[in-house]
């Protein structure tokens, strides 16, 4: 029996596989105000009214801090971003249906749940791609609405979900953060530093 008024149901996947060759190491266990970076989007994502999560990741330290959490984590060892999404994305479908997914970072200190659950709470539609964006540019997170999941399970080798921003620029809708820092990710030591002040 279908249920008129249910709410959408979305996963969340948190893409934590890179290698860190700007910032020397992996990063996401950098130590950022006493935590490590990656602690903040487990948090938020955490505070946010998603079905389901999982944390994709190659690294051995973050696999073993989310197990500690107890959070859903898939360590895996392939090369490319549309793996990380093929992974977290197909682990998710195989124990919920899902109308929409958000694919987030783990480098994005300031991100709140309160712009998480605002892009929830906009999400309507299976065509929809929704943006988490400031004065008219948008950033990560990304929302996918269910019409484009065979797509994003068969991304090109490297690359990530700006292949269908890219595909399907009207279909996109940019939600407002609730500050311009909200999008600030960490690529360096020295944006390590610079944004460890604030």
């Amino acid at each position: 029996m279908v249920q008129s008024h249910a709410e959408p149901s979305i996963g969340c996947v948190i893409m934590a596989s890179g290698l860190g060759k700007r910032f020397g190491d992996n990063k996401l266990m950098a130590d950022f105000h006493g935590r490590p970076l990656i602690s903040n989007i487990l948090d938020v994502t955490g505070d946010s009214h998603f079905i389901e999560r999982i944390v994709v990741t190659r690294h051995q330290d973050v696999q073993k801090l989310c197990h500690s959490l107890g959070i859903p984590v898939l360590l895996h060892d392939l090369p490319g971003r549309n793996d990380t999404i093929h992974l977290g994305l197909s682990s998710l479908m195989q124990t919920h249906h899902l109308d929409g997914c958000l694919f987030t970072v783990g480098d994005q200190p300031f991100l709140t749940s309160s712009s998480l659950n605002r892009m929830l709470h906009q999400f309507s539609s299976a065509d929809q791609i929704l943006r988490l964006g400031w004065n008219g540019s948008g950033g990560n997170p990304v929302l996918f609405g269910s019409y484009y999941f065979d797509e994003l399970l068969h991304l090109p080798s490297g690359k990530g979900g700006g292949v269908l921003i890219k595909k399907y620029p009207e279909n996109i809708q940019l939600i407002c953060a609730d500050s311009e820092k909200e999008l600030a990710d960490i690529d360096t030591v020295e944006d390590l530093q610079k944004y460890g002040t604030l």
